[in-house]
């Protein structure tokens, strides 16, 4: 079996030579150089999308303004999407190695900055920051992974780093709960500088991409009006349910700003010499539906994980490192799923029966999920975050692999980039969404009182206040919480419909590098 040519790996001195055929054994040889640096990048752009949750509650105390909880999650979420069709575009243009280390430097920067906030307007700022970098890290390790990795063999590799994305989405609450627990929520960040600067030195060593054969002229206006828009929708999520003390006229100026924006960047989609998210792309079927699910469970996902920590504290009486662990059985399903569907891709080139069996089973889970109340068993919560955890890693990645397997080089950055982004969009939605409908059904139900809006939220706090009160807290985080649940699971269901329309496109077995970077 002859495995096409990988540009990629090689010492300083250049000793592979670009475009040559390698054998299967050159390839697993040469591999582990750069795919564990890759799985860092991947590690460190997905873990700040969840390791904040547990640690929120900390965070109001510490720094006041209960109402913006919900906004240090969205502000990185939301600065990660916004950028990351600008990263795309500007690898196939520059070289996605040098693009890649300035995401690096731009998130290590601001997660340093991030541990020292001493209040909430500037921790929102420095996670905007450290997100504009996050946003490029996913966008670089898929990229590299779909330049110089044939369809049929990359979904062993996109397994690899959808587990490293899943481990940092997941487990995520894990990490931030054993820190607000043990140290304080500002150790979360001291985790981001060394682990950046291994990831840098890792990938500058390790990968050796040629570079790219045209540069045609930036669509500045396009990421421009492309970044107001995605801007502007998680904006109007985040305070069209009054998730925070917004005044009256931001609701409807996000809203205006989001319309104008999108008519303006599909005028540019349709005009620029070269678009940052072409529009021809959403005429393929093969793009637009892994695109569509790619949004859906986003949305579902992460909205609904983001705050199940929170309700495990409050409403079930577990500690923050407590909670963390019962969500990382679901980390633990995604892991099985997405490891073993990359490599039956990869031995059969079949690819369409795993996204519709999991969407199916992860429908089910969240549906299940949302029954939940105080007095269910710990084992059945565990029971449905894990078929939850099945069926979202038989979707994923394979998603990423379908719409790469139908472009040509030139849009190979566009493509990864537009499917993780739309992924983002429905996971900044999502975050907002959920946590302004959890705010407001849990704030309806708040036993009357002095201080519990702050305390309700923070364990600690909680267990000072009378018994009564304590109560009267829990049962309306129990009440509230767990129906919402139950009110995303029909959005996984439309995924499972979009599953079975998803065309069976047989997987190349060249790579792009292999093939003088043509269209496939």
């Amino acid at each position: 079996m002859r495995f096409p040519g990988h540009r990629f790996y090689g010492s300083r001195k250049r000793s592979v030579l670009y475009g040559v055929a390698m054998s299967t054994a050159d390839v697993e040889h040469r591999t582990p150089r750069v795919l564990p640096g890759l799985m860092l990048v991947m590690l460190l752009g997905a873990l700040d999308q969840t390791i904040m949750s547990p640690a929120l509650p900390a965070v109001a105390v510490d720094l006041g303004g209960l109402d913006l909880m919900p906004a240090v999650l969205t502000a990185y979420l939301a600065a990660a999407t916004a950028v990351m069709p600008l990263y795309g575009k500007l690898g196939d243009r520059y070289g996605r190695k040098p693009v890649l280390l300035v995401a690096i430097g731009v998130f290590v920067v601001g997660a340093a900055l991030c541990g020292t906030a001493q209040a909430m307007p500037a921790l929102l700022a420095f996670r905007v920051l450290q997100g504009a970098g996050g946003g490029g890290l996913m966008i670089g390790a898929q990229a590299v992974i779909g330049e110089v990795v044939s369809p049929r063999e990359r979904g062993r590799y996109l397994g690899l780093l959808g587990a490293a994305y899943v481990v940092a989405g997941v487990g995520g609450p894990l990490m931030g709960g054993l820190a607000v627990d043990h140290v304080t929520w500002r150790w979360i960040f001291a985790l981001h500088p060394p682990l950046g600067l291994l990831a840098f030195v890792v990938v500058t060593r390790a990968l050796h991409l040629p570079p790219p054969l045209e540069r045609p002229p930036f669509d500045s206006l396009g990421a421009l009006t492309l970044s107001t828009t995605v801007l502007g929708v998680v904006v109007f999520s985040s305070t069209v349910q009054q998730a925070g003390p917004w005044p009256a006229w931001l609701a409807p100026t996000a809203a205006a700003t989001t319309v104008i924006a999108g008519i303006a960047w599909v005028w540019t989609a349709r005009t620029a010499a070269d678009p940052l998210l072409p529009l021809r792309l959403f005429r393929d079927r093969s793009f637009a539906i892994p695109a569509a699910i790619s949004f859906l469970v986003g949305f579902a996902l992460f909205g609904t994980i983001s705050y199940l920590p929170a309700f495990l504290q409050i409403a079930r009486g577990a500690t923050a490192t407590e909670a963390g662990l019962v969500v990382t059985v679901l980390m633990a399903g995604v892991i099985t799923t997405v490891t073993a569907s990359g490599r039956a891709i990869a031995r059969t080139g079949r690819y369409k029966l795993f996204p519709v069996v999991g969407a199916a089973l992860a429908a089910v889970g969240l549906a299940l999920l949302g029954s939940v109340d105080r007095d269910v068993p710990t084992a059945m919560v565990l029971a449905y975050l894990l078929v939850i955890g099945l069926g979202v890693g038989l979707v994923m990645q394979v998603m990423v692999l379908v719409a790469q397997n139908g472009v040509a080089y030139r849009d190979l950055g566009a493509t990864t980039s537009a499917v993780t982004f739309l992924r983002q969009i429905g996971a900044s939605s999502g975050v907002a969404v959920v946590g302004a409908v959890l705010t407001a059904r849990v704030t309806a139900r708040l036993p009357a009182g002095a201080g519990v809006d702050q305390a309700a939220l923070d364990p600690e706090r909680l267990a000072q206040l009378p018994a009564e009160v304590r109560v009267g807290v829990a049962t309306a985080f129990g009440e509230a919480v767990p129906p919402i649940f139950a009110f995303v699971a029909p959005l996984l269901g439309l995924a499972f419909l979009l599953a079975i329309a998803l065309p069976a496109v047989p997987l190349r077995s060249s790579a792009h590098v292999d093939t003088g970077r043509t269209a496939p």
